[in-house]
């Protein structure tokens, strides 16, 4: 979008119509009076231009968030209606709030004891993970990601030594950035809520668990850089994620950042390049890092991908169980939770699956979600999650050791190669057990990824200059048939999903599967008007297209909790 006057409705994007602001200022009114205001995201044509903006009507600027030439302010009723008038004002959002989510109702899952991952009495239990994706057989040959930083923003770090050193016992926390009081911190631990700790140490656990021996994580030499945007109570606000995401651009070659885990997520409520977090996290992708989303938790249902996992460009995770027997690959199957695509904008996603059922690593018993589930301590320091915050913790780590593999890849090309390496489960007839829109390439595998890198084959017909500048918008090659079935262009007929859920009673993880052409599911094209969805993709009325530009009650969030599978 060029951020001119004479944009079309479909592409200027206002937060409020004028009858909106009337009503909020209404509100305001009996809410004490023109003083009271709220937070917004004002996007200008550069970032001086949005600061300048909200301080001549007035707002109170809190974040400078460069990334996307943006702030986020807080005005008044009066003070919204005043900027919306003015010359270079490209957008204003609401500054959404971004919180822990917690659902109850876990069942089916141990308590207390090992539940099959590894002996109840032992302080650091066996994790299966990095086995069961092929990590470990990497560890084996001197792969551990040494030499590649992982950022990961979430809800802060802790004093974990298997995260804080490596295997060597050398320093690996490279920085700690708080970006909720916009502050480097040094030596201290932040994160009072757990889902941080949680997920950092999915990723890069250097200790050694018990009985066998290996690692806990699946990079444990790889260098962290814990991002802290969520509060004690996994709360928080778009502006300050989107602060993280700004920070870690600017200092990425400081510390040789390859790669952000993002696993965090909102129910999509506008198209992807239209949502503000997203498009920092395409900009971060610009900047060279690779970034790694979750799915979401909103599955088993089509349509359920979630911000920011719905941007084409980024590494989308879904999550799969080993139905707690890490041995026995007969019983695996795909997590009920994991959302499935495709996306608004046709594209299938996830991009591929990784383990994301009851997986142990770092967990404080002070930490708020050990306070809320002390049933899933299973050691003094290991807590048992399952989400796709946690497969994409693992495709984070997973991503880590390729790099050091194969420093050369760009992110473009390690989305290539972790694609074009992972393992799709087949049923015993030699048919997919779980539509692409489901498990996207299949399992991921370290070892084939370390070993086989492809380049050429992830992002086609994409450009993402011209995606943030405005000038283009891509689509993707998902269809709906009139009978509701999701297909896919150029594809035969044996890719359609109907959208109920298969729970595959008897598949395999196959060898990497020949796709065809590159992964033609992952082509795009240009957005336009002729393109016509079936009722399955009509928004929500959360959503009003037009010059109004109406945010309903999405909220991005944690994965925190779902039931343990």
């Amino acid at each position: 979008m060029d951020g001119e006057n004479d944009m079309t409705p479909a592409t200027r994007h206002w937060l409020y119509s004028g009858a909106a602001t009337l009503l909020l200022a209404l509100l305001l009114v009996l809410d004490g009076g023109e003083s009271t205001s709220e937070r917004f995201i004002v996007q200008g044509t550069d970032l001086e231009g949005a600061t300048e903006s909200v301080r001549r009507v007035g707002g109170t600027v809190t974040h400078e968030l460069g990334i996307i030439d943006a702030v986020a302010a807080r005005l008044t009723a009066s003070q919204l209606d005043q900027l919306r008038r003015l010359d270079g004002v490209r957008n204003v959002y609401a500054d959404l709030g971004v919180e822990a989510t917690a659902k109850g109702g876990v069942k089916g899952a141990p308590s207390g004891g090992s539940g099959g991952d590894g002996g109840g009495d032992l302080e650091k239990p066996d994790t299966h993970y990095p086995t069961l994706v092929g990590a470990a057989a990497l560890h084996a040959r001197g792969i551990t990601g040494y030499g590649v930083t992982v950022a990961v923003l979430d809800s802060g770090g802790s004093k974990q030594r298997g995260v804080y050193r490596n295997t060597l016992d050398q320093r690996k926390l490279v920085a700690h950035y708080d970006a909720i009081v916009d502050m480097e911190i040094r030596n201290n631990a932040t994160d009072l809520h757990g889902h941080g700790s949680h997920v950092a140490s999915v990723a890069l656990d250097s200790s050694v668990t018990e009985p066998s021996g290996k690692y806990g994580g699946v990079a444990p030499d790889a260098d962290y850089l814990p991002i802290k945007a969520l509060d004690s109570h996994g709360r928080g606000t778009y502006a300050d994620v989107i602060r993280g995401i700004d920070w870690l651009v600017a200092n990425k070659s400081r510390y040789g950042v390859r790669i952000l885990n993002l696993s965090i997520s909102a129910p999509a409520a506008s198209r992807y390049w239209d949502d503000p977090l997203n498009q920092a996290v395409m900009g971060a992708w610009q900047a060279g890092i690779a970034v790694v989303a979750s799915a979401g938790n909103l599955g088993p249902s089509p349509l359920t991908i979630a911000v920011p996992g719905n941007v084409p460009y980024v590494i989308t995770v879904g999550a799969m169980t080993d139905s707690y027997t890490p041995g026995d690959s007969s019983d695996d199957r795909l997590a009920s939770f994991s959302s499935a695509g495709p996306t608004r904008e046709a594209f299938v996603k996830p991009d591929l699956v990784a383990p994301g059922g009851h997986l142990l690593a770092y967990g404080y018993a002070d930490h708020t979600l050990s306070k809320e589930h002390p049933e899933y301590h299973v050691s003094a320091e290991r807590f048992m999650m399952s989400g796709t915050s946690q497969a994409a913790a693992v495709v984070s780590g997973v991503a880590a050791l390729v790099l050091q593999q194969n420093p050369w890849l760009s992110p473009d090309d390690l989305k290539c190669t972790l694609m074009a390496s992972a393992r799709p489960a087949f049923d015993p007839e030699g048919d997919l057990a779980f539509s692409l829109f489901q498990q996207g390439a299949g399992l991921v595998d370290a070892e084939a990824a370390a070993y086989g890198p492809q380049t050429g084959c992830a992002n086609r017909g994409l450009d993402i200059g011209k995606d943030l500048a405005g000038a283009e918008h891509y689509g993707g090659r998902a269809r709906e048939d009139g009978d509701g079935s999701f297909y896919i262009e150029g594809m035969d007929d044996d890719y359609a999903w109907t959208g109920s859920f298969v729970w595959g009673d008897s598949f395999v993880w196959g060898d990497s599967f020949v796709w065809g052409d590159s992964f033609v599911w992952g082509d795009s094209f240009v957005w336009g008007d002729s393109f016509v969805w079936g009722d399955s993709f009509v928004w929500g009325d959360s959503f009003v297209w037009g010059d109004s530009f109406v945010w309903g009650d999405a909220a991005i969030a944690t994965n925190t909790w779902v039931e343990q599978e």
